[in-house]
């Protein structure tokens, strides 16, 4: 998804390019790409924002939010491999890799109700959807708990084995509110229901890979381009599986989308293993 940028925001973008502005120093998150096998692809999880939200207001994402302070927590159940292979792939230090699975399997739990923990390191909770469940769900949501606390208190322990990491993406300079985003996937675990219970979304849907794509095409959808580009590669593999057995291999050098291009063909860059797909996409 390549879109010409208006002339005014042509010229702001510039302005940071050129050391005319400060960039506002970007919130560490994670974002997790909700998988489940579909009729041509994996289908995806994807929250429509709502449209007051002062970040990616009306746009469809993953669920996903900001890294908590308390996600840092070093004693928390913890089953997959060590936060020192995550700070590997990750290419951040081990606390911050620590940080980020925590914050992903949370937010997760937080915005669609799918928890990615179990009773032990070959488990997976089945079911989330009691009224026990959704108490839980909203301290974690309010910040009156911590998740390292929720999963004791239930004796759970952290699955970081169902995730596999994705890609990397940091907010352009020149935008006010700036995330760096680590892009998780996981299958939804048998069992397990998502819900719409995000106070942060308007609408939640299931849609498959290349189908959510083609809405954006037809303006059917608004999506950011980190977004669109993690639907069109997931929708690339035949199902979950595939797509969690090809996340080890995956480049997750942290990319900033720069300006490229003059006059009315001012555009945002794009990595450059997104660039043969979005090509044979658009043309």
């Amino acid at each position: 998804m390549r879109v010409s940028l208006p002339a005014p925001v042509a010229e702001h973008a510039r302005e940071f390019a050129e050391g005319r502005r400060t960039p506002a120093e970007p919130r560490d998150a994670a974002t997790v790409v909700l998988m489940r096998p579909g009729v041509s692809g994996p289908d995806l999880y994807l929250l429509r924002r709502q449209t007051s939200m002062a970040f990616a207001g009306g746009m469809c994402v993953f669920p996903g939010g900001g890294v908590d302070p308390r996600d840092f927590d070093s004693s928390v159940a913890w089953a997959g491999p060590a936060p020192s292979v995550w700070a590997g792939q990750l290419q951040t230090s081990e606390e911050m890799a620590r940080a980020l699975v925590c914050a992903a399997v949370r937010e997760t739990f937080e915005e669609s109700g799918v928890l990615l923990a179990g009773p032990s390191a070959h488990e997976v909770v089945a079911d989330t959807t009691g009224d026990d469940w959704e108490s839980d769900r909203l301290a974690l949501e309010g910040k009156t708990t911590s998740f390292t606390s929720f999963l004791d208190r239930r004796g759970l322990v952290l699955r970081t084995d169902l995730l596999g990491a994705w890609s990397a993406w940091c907010t352009p300079e020149f935008e006010p509110r700036r995330f760096r985003t680590w892009f998780f996937a996981a299958a939804l675990p048998p069992g397990q229901l998502t819900r719409d219970v995000s106070s942060e979304s308007s609408s939640v849907t299931w849609m498959s890979a290349l189908g959510a794509c083609d809405a954006v095409d037809a303006e059917e959808l608004a999506m950011m381009p980190p977004t669109y580009v993690t639907c069109l590669e997931i929708g690339q593999y035949a199902d979950p599986g595939d797509v969690l057995e090809a996340a080890p291999g995956r480049d997750l050098t942290m990319f900033t989308p720069a300006i490229e291009g003059q006059g009315d063909a001012v555009t945002m860059s794009i990595p450059a293993g997104a660039r043969g797909l979005l090509e044979a996409r658009l043309g």
